[in-house]
């Protein structure tokens, strides 16, 4: 019961996300039909947003003054140029951290953190800040910080009106994070009407991703993160960590290995048979596994015009 009311309760506020971010009306009647008869939706081009502002947070994401040793920063994690997450487990020698999210469409999860303890990219910004694994530093001292620096604190005023604070802080580096939107996947394309988008074993591949209930889970814009779930229903996932965790995001997770909060799986061919038994009692055979992965490989995006690629091993 307890796992039914948290999905509901995911479901209910993963519609608002979807209603929030990918208007319907705002899309073109043919894109509508083929959208409103699957469980996935196109990721969106990213918001518009005030260019100072925007400016000011990339800045800021790669800044390792946001750090109290002054050597780490969010792209420390979180790589743009490559993955948005290059599978780091935050700083060395932090052995309890856990595999790192990428923060490609992490503006589309209804929560975000693998257990889903953070409402909104300054939450999250902010609690990373303090994370011992990561910046081991206080948004107080970042402040500080940055407002000593003249050219670092005239840029706040042009964009803000004012100096540095708290919460202009945390909001340019959200802006710049709302702008970490990767769409025109192929299987995006297809969506909107591109019937050559997806070859016929990409199309059996989703065809099998629904019939077995991977949807069920892993569906929206996202295509996942937007609900919390138990993991190893049927037989044990992972070894360690949460038992109840934000689903992720399956966009570009082609890219994005490992896979799992401990980083256990090394390819989606191994995530794939794992995640069938654990959460669907299934095993799969070789050409079950090779047709979801091939759906799998469509949803890779694109930023500022190129292709999602993965990042370091």
């Amino acid at each position: 019961m307890r796992q039914i009311l948290v999905i509901v309760c995911g479901l209910a506020s993963f519609a608002g996300v979807v209603a929030a971010q990918v208007p319907l009306r705002s899309l073109p009647s043919a894109d509508r039909v083929q959208q409103d008869r699957e469980p996935i939706t196109p990721i969106p081009q990213p918001p518009p947003s005030d260019p100072r502002k925007l400016a000011l947070g990339e800045r800021l994401f790669s800044d390792p003054r946001l750090s109290a040793d002054e050597t780490f920063a969010c792209s420390s994690c979180h790589d743009v140029d490559t993955n948005g997450a290059d599978g780091a487990k935050g700083r060395r020698g932090a052995t309890k951290a856990l595999d790192t999210l990428t923060v490609f469409n992490a503006a589309l999860s209804f929560r975000l953190g693998w257990e889903g303890r953070f409402r909104s990219l300054a939450d999250q910004a902010e609690a990373s800040i303090a994370n011992p694994a990561n910046m081991r530093d206080s948004v107080p001292e970042v402040v500080r910080r940055l407002k000593a620096d003249t050219a670092t604190n005239r840029a706040f005023r042009l964009a803000y009106g004012h100096d540095v604070d708290r919460d202009s802080l945390l909001d340019a580096i959200s802006t710049f994070e709302r702008s970490l939107l990767t769409p025109g996947s192929r299987f995006d394309r297809w969506l909107g009407g591109d019937s050559s988008a997806l070859s016929p074993a990409e199309l059996d591949g989703y065809k099998t991703f629904k019939a077995f209930g991977c949807s069920s889970c892993h569906q929206g814009v996202n295509v996942g993160a937007n609900l919390i779930a138990q993991q190893g229903i049927f037989r044990p996932l992972v070894l360690r960590g949460p038992k109840l965790v934000r689903v992720p995001s399956l966009r570009n997770v082609a890219a994005t290995a490992p896979y799992f909060h401990d980083g256990s799986a090394a390819t989606l061919e191994v995530a794939v048979r794992r995640m069938a038994a654990a959460q669907l009692d299934r095993t799969l055979t070789d050409d079950q596994v090779a047709s979801l992965v091939a759906f799998l490989n469509t949803l890779t995006g694109s930023f500022r015009g190129k292709p999602v690629s993965g990042g370091a091993p």
